[in-house]
């Protein structure tokens, strides 16, 4: 079962517009788990540079995921994309320890932003196929996500490239969006 036909469940009007917003440090996997939640081939994956968009349409239900770059030099053009996003994704690099802060921070900045007020958050802990990945447990901790009083969140273990857990983690979406009146 692909994305498009779980999010089918969550089609109340037609041409219903959902728009997801995919984030993270550059190398977090983000591109990956975009294309495997397309159903696309991933052996030939490069650095984002800019942003990727997916859009289908199907019978009167539209999807938009947009993937931004995670390099540093692009994350200050993170928030042109903010407006009218529904759910935020926040992919992490579950192995990459030294670059926790760091993510901790980019996290901690977004969800003070004023557009994504309220918008609810998915943090993938990618890469949990590899033997140095943190438990997603361990991510949430250190994050402080347990802190967030203010919207709807969720910590998923996940693997882009097996898509272990990317299927539980679109079913949290699912479960927890509220699409706005467009």
């Amino acid at each position: 079962m692909g994305l498009l036909s779980i999010l089918r469940r969550l089609k109340h009007t037609p041409d219903q517009e959902v728009r997801l917003l995919l984030l993270g440090l550059d190398n977090a996997g983000k591109t990956t788990l975009l294309k495997q939640l397309a159903a696309e081939d991933i052996s030939h994956i490069t650095p984002t540079q800019g942003f990727n968009i997916k859009c289908v349409q199907s019978a009167g239900f539209k999807l938009n995921v947009w993937d931004i770059g995670g390099q540093r030099k692009i994350r200050p053009y993170w928030r042109n994309y903010f407006e009218n996003s529904d759910v935020l994704i926040y992919v992490i690099d579950s192995s990459d320890r030294k670059r926790f802060e760091e993510t901790g921070v980019e996290l901690a900045e977004l969800l003070e932003e004023e557009k994504l007020a309220a918008v609810p958050l998915l943090v993938f802990a990618n890469k949990q196929d590899l033997m140095t990945a943190s438990p997603a447990s361990e991510l949430a901790e250190g994050l402080n996500l347990h802190t967030i009083r203010d919207r709807r969140w969720q910590v998923q273990a996940c693997s882009a490239l097996t898509a272990e857990g990317l299927q539980d983690g679109m079913n949290w979406v699912c479960r927890n969006l509220t699409v706005k009146k467009k």
